[in-house]
């Protein structure tokens, strides 16, 4: 929307997210995300820790559940978001104001770590859109392929779709991309390290 701050942040899940259910029946997922700058000191010639940016966050509905699934407390994550203000009168009765950011999107961070991606099915899987083709309809899951809707069978092409039929197998005369020569040791002296 216009006139709305967005913004992404990328941090690391202080705790499990908290999952809750409101009076209307949506679900709320809540976490904070710290996201900690490192910057050079000239003096010291090595990187330092900034100060810690601890981000409240909020997510809804089908986003909230597949947060509950997929992250847990210290998993890395980029997140991107609407930055909001809300006040709120306390227990203590004290007026307060707060500002967090509400979930658009987000996913784990694989500068450090891997993910395994896993498409998250409704109750039908494919559904059939106005135009009578099939589209798949759903989320995904961090680390828990077995939830995959997409172990249902695929969508099959077209008959008349050249890029949809299945590729003949080629001899080695035929496959210019073929060579004879063996290909080089990955873990020999050339191999540069990470």
């Amino acid at each position: 929307m216009a006139g709305e701050t967005t913004l992404t942040i990328v941090g690391n899940l202080t705790a499990d997210p908290e999952i809750r259910t409101i009076g209307t029946g949506a679900t709320v997922a809540n976490f904070t995300v710290a996201s900690t700058p490192h910057v050079w000191n000239r003096q010291t010639n090595q990187y330092e820790d900034g100060q810690t940016l601890f981000m409240c966050c909020s997510a809804w509905r089908d986003l909230a559940a597949h947060i509950a699934q997929s992250l847990k407390k210290g998993v890395r994550v980029i997140v991107t978001g609407r930055l909001l203000q809300r006040s709120y009168q306390a227990q203590d009765g004290v007026n307060r104001t707060i500002v967090e950011l509400q979930v658009d999107e987000i996913g784990p961070s694989l500068r450090y770590a891997v993910a395994a991606v896993a498409k998250q099915s409704k109750p039908n899987g494919f559904q059939n859109n106005q135009q009578g083709q099939q589209s798949y309809s759903g989320g995904s899951t961090y680390g828990n392929p077995q939830q995959s809707g997409w172990q249902q069978a695929a969508p099959q092409p077209a008959a008349n779709d050249p890029f949809g039929q299945p590729q003949q197998p080629q001899s080695q005369e035929q496959d210019p991309w073929a060579s004879s020569q063996p290909a080089p040791p990955a873990d020999g002296p050339h191999d540069p390290e990470f």
